[in-house]
């Protein structure tokens, strides 16, 4: 491969193995194989839920562990640890702040987010409202994603699962829960689902992935255990997005616009959380019409995360949870699976640079 890749693994009770293994993961440039890069500055038995490069200096890259979030400065040999002002620290989500690169976001257990502009050397932690939707299930509620607006990034989206969407339109100062219309859609019976909890909203509650384009102000995609749904009012109301016309699978764990077509979204789809196969989509028309991306590739478990390039569109990554990264460095004409070492499941997030 051309592109550096990381994966993140994670404790994973559905695990089928008694040698689960987790951490961190690196496939370098132009090599074959992964080298578990755990043991460089970060936490003993690490676990690993988000992976950042980012896009402006492609050796900075954060994640997410059970004790809060760290970075490396130079890909992945060394790590500094950037530790939040809470017990509650562990990390589902980072989001960098487009403009500049001292604010940063991380999402953590219970709805936690907290924000710095210092580049962690010191960090806020936000006050943000339990979600009127919320549903108690057998695991804390977590903040799975975060997105802004790239034509206004004080306008800053937090996923909760399993709980819907909070929204602040001034950089994380203030909070609100905009779940409501996606409560009103759960009301429709082909949208009902209830697993852990004790309601059928649960389904549209359990979020996993929020993103919004460049060409689109105020106009998010959505992805949740029901499928795709797309707001064109900063969350108020949604429709579906009738992903099941396009494909067999629609549980939704990831949606993103491409970081160089703000027409362009990537979905990671599969049958449930716990599953035998899983998919990865394109659509060129911005949800209009979608078709299969990863060609020529055996999923073998739900398709958890995307990872993109900054540097090139053709380089998309995918991973899928019980230790399968796909890639593809020609715009998806070609695909590369890519096995994670023995014993790695839970995968949670892959990255590229």
């Amino acid at each position: 491969m051309k592109s550096t890749v990381y994966a993140g693994a994670a404790n994973w009770s559905a695990a089928d193995s008694k040698d689960h293994r987790f951490g961190l993961f690196r496939l370098k440039s132009g090599t074959t194989s992964w080298e578990n890069i755990t043991n460089s500055g970060l936490p003993d038995k690490c676990e690993i839920r988000a992976v950042v490069v980012d896009p402006r200096n492609t050796n900075r890259v954060f994640v997410g562990t059970q004790v809060g979030p760290y970075v490396s400065e130079d890909g992945g040999d060394n790590w500094t640890a950037l530790t939040l002002p809470s017990d509650n620290a562990v990390t589902w989500s980072i989001l960098l702040h487009p403009d500049d690169p001292d604010i940063v976001y991380a999402g953590t257990q219970d709805q936690g987010i907290f924000r710095t502009s210092n580049s962690g050397k010191s960090w806020d932690e936000l006050e943000v409202p339990e979600p009127n939707g919320l549903c108690r299930m057998g695991f804390p509620s977590r903040t799975v994603r975060m997105c802004l607006d790239p034509s206004n990034p004080d306008e800053v989206y937090a996923g909760v699962e399993v709980g819907g969407l909070v929204r602040s339109l001034d950089a994380g100062e203030t909070w609100e829960d905009i779940g409501g219309g996606l409560l009103e859609l759960a009301k429709k019976e082909h949208l009902k689902s209830q697993i852990g909890s004790n309601t059928k909203t649960e389904g549209m509650m359990d979020t996993h992935a929020t993103t919004i384009s460049a060409s689109r102000p105020g106009t998010l995609i959505h992805a949740t255990r029901m499928g795709l749904f797309r707001s064109d009012d900063k969350g108020e109301t949604w429709n579906e997005m009738g992903i099941g016309k396009h494909s067999p699978l629609t549980y939704a764990r990831d949606v993103q616009v491409s970081v160089h077509d703000p027409d362009t979204l990537y979905a990671a789809l599969s049958v449930a959380a716990v599953s035998d196969t899983g998919s990865l989509y394109r659509s060129k028309d911005f949800g209009e019409s979608w078709s299969r991306f990863d060609v020529d590739v055996s999923v073998e478990s739900t398709m958890m995360h995307i990872g993109q390039s900054a540097k090139s569109p053709d380089c998309v990554f995918a991973g899928a949870r019980r230790g399968q990264v796909f890639g593809t460095e020609d715009g998806g004409n070609s695909w590369t699976q890519m096995e994670l070492p023995g014993g790695v499941q839970g995968v949670y997030s892959v990255a590229c640079a």
